[in-house]
């Protein structure tokens, strides 16, 4: 049986003792609990809270782990950030709703007895960050203050052909039958900031700042530049050598309204990104 020993150095509430001491999310941590999977001094730790002592011996069984498909950012009583894999749906659609990010969610948030409504989306060829709320009126709260309380949404992206200078993309989107965004005279105003990180003499490396969130900004405006994102087949990409595309939401900072303070939500782009540049 697979198990973590943990010899208590401080009186703290198992919870807290546990987090400080492992990589778990307090709502996992109280998985482990419900399927009384926790000890303290050999005995099964039903009742919560509970208060370790100094010297106690915690022992966590992880036989028959609750399995987490997904790496979590961010976990609190209100909200839990995650990060998506590239190719995966962030929700179902009418036809496809295999594999998708809400579905594992789901799962997880249903064995912690919580409810989740998701906040934000990515493409599905998009990975990166996404924000989940465990209450419809928490998820409300963000959404319809969504543009006042993002503070930055940053993107690392390879793109093809050979940037030198910083630039700024502001324009009207359009999006024709539910698939297709490009711009027009007429649509929704979108505002992209990008910054060259480096380049060879086929790829640049951007950091991406989206000032609006329309559907395909990113893809649209880079591909309208002349430099399509790598792997991006619908807007313009004839390569794709390391089998996605080269799109990933890297930083969430926005405004707290509960807490009043500020959140900083970081996900690392993928290391095989600098092989291309």
């Amino acid at each position: 049986m697979k198990s973590i020993r943990l010899i208590v150095d401080k009186e703290l509430d198992i919870i807290e003792y546990i987090v400080s001491k492992t990589n778990y999310s307090k709502s996992k941590i109280k998985s482990l609990f419900k399927y009384k999977k926790v000890l303290v001094n050999n005995k099964v730790i039903g009742k919560l809270p509970y208060k370790v002592k100094f010297n106690d011996e915690i022992i966590i069984n992880l036989d028959k782990e609750i399995s987490i498909p997904f790496k979590i950012i961010y976990e609190d009583e209100n909200i839990l950030v995650v990060d998506k894999k590239a190719g995966q749906l962030t929700i179902g659609t009418s036809t496809s709703d295999v594999d998708t990010l809400y579905r594992s969610v789901r799962k997880y948030a249903n064995d912690c007895k919580f409810q989740v409504f998701i906040v934000n989306r990515l493409d599905k060829e998009t990975s990166g960050i996404v924000m989940f709320a465990k209450s419809e009126r928490i998820k409300m709260l963000y959404q319809d203050n969504w543009n006042e309380i993002v503070l930055k949404r940053g993107y690392i992206a390879v793109v093809e052909g050979v940037i030198k200078k910083d630039g700024r993309i502001e324009n009207l989107l359009l999006e024709e039958n539910n698939t297709f965004v490009h711009s027009s005279k007429i649509g929704k105003k979108a505002i992209t900031n990008y910054k060259v990180l480096r380049h060879n003499d086929k790829y640049t490396l951007l950091d991406i700042n989206i000032e609006t969130g329309r559907k395909n900004q990113i893809r649209v405006h880079m591909s309208e530049l002349g430099y399509p994102i790598v792997g991006d087949k619908k807007y313009g990409s004839n390569i794709n050598p390391i089998k996605r595309m080269c799109l990933h939401s890297y930083i969430l900072k926005l405004y707290n309204p509960l807490e009043k303070k500020e959140y900083v939500f970081e996900s690392d782009y993928p290391k095989i990104f600098d092989k291309l540049v």
